[in-house]
């Protein structure tokens, strides 16, 4: 029989709020999510050994201002020299995946979960994910929420309080609610 996390990693409709072993792995997380915020600031090195303990993978250089919350943690990457402000929010019930060399600022949210449209099937808990990914050189300013779904391509800069619902191609930089590219980045504009 296939489980709901089985379905929910296959991107199908699965219930997330009905079952057991999806509750408790989210619950262990999000305790270590807590455990994670309530660190003193300078204890630099506890902090980086435990976020590496929530996050699926990680390079060696990543920080995390606290606070910062996800559901999984297995489910999320970052890469090399990851930096992200406070109140990070990471829906990981699909992957989310971050290159090297990004960038968020404060307030910031990516969100991979969806609801079924049918509101009986909602509110029986029933969802459904989509993983995003944020590519390597990418700067996400503050408030900005990428939706599921979303491929942000390499050297893009998100401006704030930008809402992203669709993918942002390389080299790009969008803004907007919707966000929509309004310019293109090249060796000779930067």
């Amino acid at each position: 029989m296939t489980t709901e996390r089985e379905k929910m990693l296959r991107h199908e409709l699965y219930n997330s709020n009905n079952d057991a072993a999806l509750i408790n792995e989210r619950l262990e997380c999000k305790t270590l999510c807590q455990e994670y915020n309530r660190l003193p600031i300078k204890d630099l090195e506890g902090r980086k050994q435990l976020i590496k303990k929530i996050l699926g993978k990680t390079g060696d250089k990543v920080h995390i201002e606290p606070d910062f919350w996800c559901d999984y943690g297995s489910l999320i990457e970052v890469g090399e020299n990851f930096y992200a402000n406070h109140g990070l929010v990471i829906l990981d019930g699909g992957t989310v995946t971050f290159g090297d060399n990004v960038f968020i600022a404060p307030n910031c949210g990516f969100h991979t979960a969806a609801h079924a449209i049918d509101a009986t099937e909602r509110n029986a808990g029933i969802e459904y994910t989509k993983p995003i990914k944020v590519g390597d050189d990418v700067w996400i300013g503050a408030g900005v929420q990428v939706m599921p779904g979303v491929t942000i391509g390499s050297n893009a800069v998100i401006g704030g309080g930008s809402v992203v619902v669709k993918d942002i191609p390389d080299n790009s930089i969008a803004v907007g609610n919707p966000a929509k590219v309004i310019k293109e980045i090249s060796s000779t504009n930067q």
